[in-house]
């Protein structure tokens, strides 16, 4: 049961960015006067007022996927008479506690957004002379949690002038199930984002927004759906501009990076794996029956509580190609030019694995050159001289760190880069390293003697999102750049304004990325494939 245990602690530092905003949502404050009111194309909802901008929450974009309609596609959501109260989330999916133990929590029931929209000039919902850009958010947390609701985009709303929408999605076995009584793994999590991507196509303009100015972007898993929209034809025309966050096509964890014992880790993996692995779980509940229907029957008949195990939630926590929804593994399409030809933003953090590695070393810990030369021995092979010559221990303050710089090139930075290189070649990119070494810890990291988690995965999150982080003045600074940045993307295509630091494009001869660090001279071009050894990293098979 030892590796149980060791996916468990995996499990939980995949999951851990969900917790960056549980006391940072929209308090349950008496109602404002001001309850504005805009009719969807399935009825009115009510919002609330909060001065510069406006909140509709809790709003359907498909039917609940409950009873049969488990593992269904995702259905058009049943239209309302009367108005809507939107003033408050909708139910999250179902998901398992990240830190602690305790049984599932959220709802099947779960499919809904939130819309974040500036206020007029004159504190009213008014239309705005120039539809504003859409900016739609999908979340992190592995697949296995999280939820829309719980970032914060009123400054990205107001600052940037642009309309957010944040998303709820299927999770886990709820979202990434496959069974051959399905006709395959229909990827639940992905059809419910395109679900939600066609409803604000049918009601950006409703909200101020612009239907034909719509990014996708998102962070860790929420980055990985990016790169599935990049690359599914059934995504084409839902969106024309996408950013992607620490969660490139070509992501992925060597053996043992995180723990000694654990397999790598792929987040895109062949659909047969994934029906292989379903019809186990179907003979594994007790509804091994010898027709498809009466498959789908019998697990449909069984209660959230018993599918949300830990087991199951991580097995089906990747997403299948080989499908119609992903013809091609997202990184092989990257490499031949079979992807929407949108503008893109992409890039990755600095000290990525620090946020994986740093809660596990107390139970494994990497004291000195010899343990650090056998977990390079696990993960790497015959290669692990070649990566040891480039990352010596006495280079980096402790073993621990040098660890968490070789995982972090080699699953995140490079990845991202040589990504980015496929897309350059015929689209618009601008890559990134986020790399402020005091990124604050808002989600409540353990304290690690001599490891600081510096620009983590997931850390550069406060500096878009209002995340109740306490940031300094150029930390500040910094985050007023990046939601420029952003939102400027967003309406252009192009980052950049004329008089702010000029943000590269990536060329395949000039591999540039804009470093981003507070204070004089932090935002930078670098040079990341030199800096982070990419070239060794396109040659190591781990």
């Amino acid at each position: 049961m030892a590796n149980a245990g060791l996916v468990r602690s995996l499990s939980a530092a995949l999951g851990v960015l969900v917790l960056l905003a549980c006391g940072a949502g929209h308090t349950a404050a008496a109602p404002e006067p001001d309850r504005p009111v805009v009719e969807t194309d399935h009825g009115a909802v009510r919002g609330r007022a909060h001065g510069a901008y406006r909140t509709f929450e809790g709003i359907p974009y498909a039917a609940p996927p409950t009873g049969a309609l488990r593992w269904s596609t995702p259905e058009p959501a049943p239209r309302w008479s009367g108005v809507r109260d939107a003033g408050a989330p909708g139910p999250h999916c179902v998901q398992l506690p990240v830190l602690e133990p305790g049984g599932p929590t959220g709802s099947e029931d779960c499919l809904y957004l939130n819309v974040t929209t500036p206020s007029g000039a004159d504190g009213s919902l008014r239309p705005h002379p120039r539809p504003r850009p859409v900016m739609v958010w999908f979340h992190g947390g592995g697949f296995l949690n999280g939820s829309g609701d719980a970032y914060l985009p009123d400054g990205l709303a107001v600052r940037g002038n642009t309309v957010v929408v944040t998303v709820n999605y299927r999770l886990g076995v709820f979202g990434l199930f496959g069974h051959p009584a399905l006709g395959g793994a229909p990827n639940l999590s992905i059809a419910d984002q395109q679900a939600a991507l066609r409803w604000v196509r049918a009601n950006a303009a409703r909200f101020g927004g612009d239907p034909d100015s719509v990014t996708v972007f998102g962070e860790s898993a929420g980055g990985l759906s990016v790169c599935a929209h990049l690359t599914s034809p059934a995504s084409a025309g839902l969106f024309h501009r996408a950013i992607v966050q620490s969660g490139s096509c070509s992501t992925g964890m060597p053996a043992g990076a995180v723990l000694p014992a654990l397999d790598a880790y792929k987040p895109f993996v062949p659909e047969r794996r994934t029906l292989d692995q379903g019809v186990a779980a179907a003979a594994a509940l007790g509804c091994d029956r010898p027709t498809g229907p009466e498959v789908l029957a019998c697990l449909r008949g069984l209660d959230a509580a018993t599918l949300a195990t830990p087991a199951l939630m991580r097995q089906f926590s990747l997403v299948s190609y080989g499908n119609r929804m992903l013809p091609r593994e997202p990184r092989r399409a990257l490499e031949t030019g079979r992807f929407h030809r949108v503008p893109v933003i992409q890039g990755s953090n600095r000290d990525e694995m620090r946020i994986f590695i740093g809660p596990t070393l107390a139970a494994f810990p990497i004291p000195d050159e010899a343990a650090y030369r056998a977990r390079l021995t696990r993960s790497f092979g015959a290669s692990a001289a070649a990566v040891e010559a480039a990352y010596p221990a006495a280079r980096y303050p402790t073993p621990a760190l040098a660890w968490a710089a070789v995982t972090s090139d080699a699953s995140f930075t490079c990845p991202a880069l040589r990504d980015s290189g496929a897309l350059a070649r015929h689209v618009p990119t601008y890559g990134y390293r986020f790399s402020d070494p005091d990124a604050p810890d808002f989600i409540g990291l353990p304290t690690v003697p001599g490891f600081p988690y510096g620009a983590a995965h997931g850390l550069e999150l406060p500096y878009l999102f209002r995340t109740g982080a306490a940031l300094s003045g150029p930390q500040r600074e910094l985050s007023g750049l990046m939601t420029g940045y952003w939102t400027r993307f967003a309406r252009t295509g192009s980052p950049n304004a004329p008089g702010g630091p000029d943000w590269p494009r990536l060329r395949t001869a000039s591999p540039a990325v804009l470093s981003l660090a507070p204070g004089a001279g932090g935002v930078t071009p670098v040079d990341v494939r030199a800096e982070h050894h990419c070239d060794l990293w396109a040659t190591v098979d781990s």
